[in-house]
């Protein structure tokens, strides 16, 4: 690959491009289309934006992606937990519906844009490993419950608000008296069709005889028949003149070319909702390019990737848009349709700029409450507490980090959810290491293999103490592996040799080198060997470029069978 094609992926499978291929991504294209035009209309409704904003973020962002991202059937556009947490943030800034709330929305995707941009060029795809699959997986079942319950005043046609689910339940409460039936009649049964629709139509329709494909297709489709049905019951019985909000007039056009807000204090403010969803959008996207990528043996670049999520998300921020990112329905439904490249995306755009020139009059009679039906049934499949269950018994910690991510979600709003997320990960990772796994270890008699003690029969010798250290040594842990020999060299006056067994030892930092030489010290006084085993090449580079090993008072021993044989017949 040229340096140019490292940053342009489309110079890479641009040469290669065929006629097969473009066939596929054609059809590709026609089915993501005809799912994104009611998700993009629904997702600008949960960002709090005008219902063409979220047709504005899936065409440049997309097309954008197409040049520079690496995965081939990504979908890239408005998601679910992205929008939520657009509203949050704008909505600290500007009251919904104004001129500075669709600005503050614009200059959110600008600062994300640039966030990503920059992590990319400095290759800082690693960063998105310090939040954990548990934090994440407790962070996206929070925010499907989070965004269901911000629909539900769709549902119900009053005007709730609320950041936390605390302050939804209350203000849903406080308005129920004012519920629209029809609104929520339309709502209701937008609902109930949608979930028939994903359980229900394809085996009515392969009973029927229709093939899989095309009932496949017409899953798809589902939203796009709630839609038309409902815009033509509100229509034909003017039930928007009862009570039944209604998207009204869009524009027919494409997207604009917008400038977003570069006032330092509007910047200053925004500036960690924008790090948040910059890292969450990452995730949440790299996560499912690799798992798509790996179907078909293909790979994808996580930091190429930040710099094709930042050019999107630049895109979205001159053309009208909001925060994008590559979104998990979408993208799946792109890689069963049988798209083979990015070129996928650009047809997609084209559909959407079609639409958003020639069909949006459609929409105008189309009632809030189906897209808010929309959003529930998409959203609710993300929902998934059995997690607790799982992380309960498999680990504490793991529970910890879900269960306090979930609840202050839930309870403070998304960004306190995610922030607690990271903190605890940190603050767990932190302790588990801070006292690692150290066991005492003696030979599988008739073997060269040394096990736990407590665990298996194995031969030890008396005078000679083996320790296998499971961790990596660094200044957090360091103390704790002094404490624990010395405590154990108190309990034995019989020991003359320590092996420190350092087959799982990764680095020793400074931190921890001055304790071993502490250890030495103390183990010199007392007449006692300290010797190492299986130390890793890069772990001894370091070690000899110190006085370490020339004051060491015992030897290092290529492997622990090798310091037993030695050892255990001098001790």
């Amino acid at each position: 690959m040229t340096p140019l094609a490292r940053y342009l992926p489309i110079l890479d499978w641009g040469r290669s491009y065929t006629g097969a291929q473009m066939s596929s991504d054609l059809i590709a294209a026609v089915i993501v289309t005809i799912m994104l035009i009611p998700q993009s209309l629904a997702y600008a409704l949960l960002a709090g934006l005008p219902p063409e904003a979220g047709i504005y973020a899936s065409i440049v962002p997309i097309l954008l992606y197409a040049v520079f991202g690496t995965s081939r059937v990504l979908a890239v556009g408005p998601v679910a937990v992205v929008s939520l947490m657009t509203a949050v943030a704008v909505g600290q800034v500007a009251e919904q519906g104004t001129m500075g709330y669709a600005l503050a929305a614009l200059s959110l995707a600008l600062l994300s844009g640039v966030m990503l941009l920059a992590m990319g060029l400095l290759r800082l795809g690693f960063l998105a490993n310090f939040l954990s699959h548990p934090v994440i997986a407790g962070f996206i079942t929070a925010s499907g419950v989070l965004i269901a319950a911000s629909q539900l005043k769709h549902i119900l046609g009053v005007p709730a608000q609320g950041h936390t689910l605390l302050e939804m339940a209350a203000s849903l409460a406080a308005h129920a008296a004012e519920t629209s039936l029809l609104t929520l009649a339309i709502g209701a049964g937008a609902v109930a069709f949608l979930f028939w629709v994903r359980k229900g139509l394809k085996p009515l329709l392969l009973r029927l005889g229709l093939p899989p494909g095309l009932a496949d297709f017409a899953v798809k489709a589902g939203p796009v028949g709630a839609v038309v049905a409902t815009t033509v019951l509100v229509q034909a019985y003017g039930l928007h003149t009862q009570g039944v909000a209604i998207v009204g007039a869009v524009p027919q056009s494409l997207p604009p070319l917008t400038l977003p807000s570069f006032s330092l204090e509007l910047l200053n403010t925004l500036l960690v909702p924008a790090l948040l969803i910059s890292v969450i959008g990452f995730v949440e996207s790299v996560s499912v390019a690799q798992t798509l990528a790996a179907r078909k043996r293909q790979r994808i670049d996580p930091d190429q990737e930040l710099i094709g999520l930042g050019a999107a998300n630049l895109g979205a921020a001159f053309t009208g848009g909001f925060p994008v990112t590559g979104g998990f329905a979408r993208s799946v439904v792109n890689y069963d349709a049988g798209a083979e490249t990015p070129a996928a995306g650009a047809f997609t755009a084209a559909g959407l700029a079609i639409a958003a020139l020639f069909l949006t009059p459609l929409v105008y009679f189309l009632p809030k409450a189906t897209l808010a039906a929309t959003i529930i049934v998409a959203v609710l499949s993300l929902v998934d507490f059995s997690i607790l269950k799982r992380t309960w018994v498999y680990s504490k910690a793991d529970f910890l980090a879900v269960a306090a991510t979930l609840l202050m979600t839930l309870g403070l709003g998304v960004e306190a959810g995610v922030s607690a997320g990271v903190i605890m990960s940190l603050l767990l990772h932190l302790y588990k290491t801070s006292r690692p796994h150290v066991a005492e270890v003696g030979r599988v008699p008739g073997t060269e293999h040394f096990r736990n003690i407590r665990r298996h029969k194995v031969e030890t010798s008396p005078g000679l103490l083996s320790l296998r250290i499971d961790e990596s040594l660094y200044f957090v842990n360091a103390r704790f592996l002094e404490n624990l020999v010395l405590d154990r060299l108190a309990r034995d006056k019989d020991l003359r040799n320590v092996v420190l067994m350092c087959s799982a030892v990764n680095e020793i930092d400074y931190s921890a080198l001055e304790n071993l030489e502490a250890i030495n010290q103390r183990l010199k006084e007392q007449g006692i060997g300290l010797h190492l085993s299986e130390v890793k090449g890069p772990v001894m580079d370091r070690l000899q470029k110190t006085h370490f090993l020339e004051e060491l008072n015992g030897r290092v021993y290529l492997s622990q069978f090798h310091a037993w044989q030695e050892l255990s017949g001098a001790a």
